[in-house]
């Protein structure tokens, strides 16, 4: 492939980029609250669930974006519906609310924290509010939204669900100058262990890994990497950012949001602590 023939742009979400499994648990009745659900993987992941027929509610602080995944879920066609909430995830009392507005819709039996953002700065220069910002937002919040959600989960029925935890390859080893995300990304993979030995078998809790993922945001990134370092966009994906990695082609939030469909489903039962990764060869291989 030419560098004239590198399409790098996010890809519109079709009905056919999803995961859709047969589960006794996928049925409107359930519900699936998904954070960060106004674009990316959060997005991808909502509309997935709503695909696999569940009743998803989405949290986010874009409510334009929320409407705009509400428009995405009709246009393919998902059996499920889906609710957007505009919901601060910094603000205690809001994830209160979207957990209980969750409830309202049905019996919540699924969780996927998947709201994120990026500082880059070195530990030195590192704005001590942007730290507390993305500390906030990915540790505090999903740790306030399973407190929120386990007691849900329990009154079930059985007391069947599970609490998925976007993590990042960034949850497994460290780079330059993005240490409140690495922090918060390693944080999540010890909340989800602490759910699962909580959950007594019936309430699962996971987290799942990905390196580089072609998001709208991320191509916008990609195009500043570019023009800075005097690069082609495609020397910026294949050697910068996928140097390391060994499948040298970035994932799509559909890829992404098919781990949380497979993870929450009957064939995962055994996913409980562990950390789901899908990374390229990015955190096991190295020159």
């Amino acid at each position: 492939m030419t560098d004239s023939e590198f399409d790098l742009s996010a890809p519109e979400l079709t009905a056919t980029d999803f995961l859709v499994l047969e589960d006794p648990y996928f049925a409107s009745e359930n519900v699936a609250l998904v954070t960060g659900a106004a674009s990316g993987i959060g997005r991808a992941t909502a509309v997935a669930l709503a695909a696999n027929g569940l009743t998803v509610v989405g949290a986010d602080v874009d409510a334009d974006g929320l409407d705009e995944t509400a428009d995405v879920a009709a246009n393919c066609d998902v059996p499920g519906t889906f609710h957007g909430v505009e919901t601060d995830l910094t603000d205690d009392g809001d994830v209160e609310a979207v957990v209980d507005a969750a409830a309202e819709e049905g019996d919540v039996r699924f969780v996927a924290n998947i709201a994120g953002m990026q500082h880059i700065a070195s530990i030195p220069e590192f704005p001590m509010e942007k730290y507390d910002l993305l500390l906030d937002v990915m540790l505090r919040a999903p740790f306030k939204t399973a407190q929120a959600a386990m007691p849900h989960i329990r009154e079930t029925d059985d007391g069947v669900g599970a609490i998925a935890n976007m993590s990042s390859v960034h949850g497994h080893y460290a780079t330059k100058d993005k240490p409140a995300y690495i922090t918060a990304k390693h944080g999540v993979r010890g909340l989800s262990r602490a759910i699962a030995a909580e959950g007594e078998g019936t309430l699962r809790g996971f987290s799942i890994s990905v390196g580089y993922v072609l998001t709208p945001l991320m191509v916008d990134q990609i195009a500043d990497t570019a023009a800075e370092r005097g690069l082609s966009e495609r020397e910026v994906v294949e050697d910068v950012m996928l140097g390391q990695a060994r499948t040298k082609e970035m994932m799509t939030p559909a890829e992404v949001a098919n781990l949380f469909v497979f993870g929450f489903s009957k064939h995962a039962k055994h996913l409980n602590g562990a950390d789901l990764l899908f990374d390229g060869g990015y955190t096991h291989t190295y020159e």
